[in-house]
């Protein structure tokens, strides 16, 4: 059989006709698409598709509409520029992906594309196309992994990138709240690289704050400090763990532990409790009851040094007995050990 010679000119021809019959009506424009699935190659042309329900007309590359094509002022570049009108044209996505539901991959590579293309769009262009893409973020027709686009080099180090990601959180937020956004970020491992969407010399947190709190967005800056604090927390952990296990001295411990408080900004109360746990998860501990006490207390005597340190604070001792009473009662068989390493502390 012949192949049939792939012509989008002609697909495009025949969508821009239609939704220039439809209007600006985009319940018309919905049905439009709907009935059109049947008689067009909409798996074949869906790039072609999602162009022209975007920009107008088929885009070429770097985003820029070609002269001599045929074009519709029917899409979102168009459009006027504020979130109920992006709201609606969401509906349009949606209504057509949920239809044809083979369209779902080739729309996620459509923004994808469009992402890397922002610079050859207006800025009014580009606030649209992030406003439509936080509205489908919410409502799950798009995956946050669209968002690795915005890792360009050349859009983040222009700024491009972080702009984009104002309007976009905005309208995400708006529908949803920072929770869900949250969960979507940590299925595609994106909870940890909000920071890249900055050059690597203002990759902070003080900056990625002020930038994003300056632009409305208090809710993402502080979901980004706390990511900050978990993983300075985490690795606080791991590294003292390995310490111990070395059998470093406790003034070097004591002075890294001191170090990273400060750099991370990491309270008394919390230290000591990561301390604690580090302490108890060095040793096999014994089976048996009896024998378990008497291990315990040489075994924190000997740490009681490093948790001395760190107690500083009647907070800190208080904070400590709560995770000594917690580990006891988490672990029945150190329920006897409890008294004893309440008084060795004391001592």
């Amino acid at each position: 059989d012949e192949k049939e010679r792939f012509d989008p000119t002609q697909f495009q021809d025949c969508i821009i006709q239609g939704l220039t019959e439809t209007g600006t009506d985009l319940e018309a424009v919905a049905k439009f698409l709907d009935a059109s699935g049947a008689k067009l190659d909409y798996r074949r042309y869906a790039e072609t598709l999602f162009d022209i329900l975007v920009a107008g007309g088929m885009l070429a590359p770097g985003g820029t509409l070609a002269d001599d094509m045929t074009r519709t002022n029917v899409c979102v570049f168009a459009a006027q520029e504020d979130l109920e009108t992006m709201q609606a044209f969401a509906q349009v996505f949606n209504k057509l992906i949920r239809r044809y539901k083979y369209l779902e991959k080739g729309f996620e590579d459509e923004v994808k594309k469009l992402l890397l293309f922002l610079k050859g769009f207006s800025e009014s262009e580009r606030n649209k196309l992030a406003m439509l893409t936080g509205i489908l973020l919410a409502n799950g027709t798009l995956n946050a992994s669209i968002l690795n686009s915005l890792y360009n080099e050349n859009l983040v180090k222009e700024g491009v990138s972080a702009a984009f990601a104002v309007k976009l959180f905005k309208s995400w937020i708006n529908e949803k709240d920072i929770n869900a956004v949250a969960v979507s970020l940590r299925k595609v491992n994106m909870d940890n690289r909000l920071m890249e969407l900055f050059p690597a010399n203002k990759q902070s947190v003080e900056h990625f704050s002020k930038y994003f709190t300056e632009a409305g967005l208090k809710e993402l800056s502080e979901y980004v400090r706390n990511q900050q604090s978990i993983g300075a927390r985490k690795e606080l952990q791991k590294e003292l763990q390995e310490q111990m296990s070395r059998g470093d001295p406790f003034k070097d411990i004591i002075l890294y532990v001191k170090e990273e408080m400060k750099k991370n900004n990491i309270s008394e109360q919390t230290v000591v409790a990561i301390i604690w746990s580090s302490v108890m998860s060095t040793v096999e501990w014994n089976k048996k009851e009896e024998l378990v006490a008497e291990q315990a207390i040489k075994h924190l005597k000997q740490y009681s040094p490093l948790l001395a340190a760190f107690t500083t604070q009647g907070q800190s001792e208080l904070t400590l007995l709560l995770k000594i009473q917690e580990y006891c009662y988490d672990n029945i068989h150190f329920m006897k050990a409890f008294q004893k390493i309440v008084v060795l502390f004391y001592k």
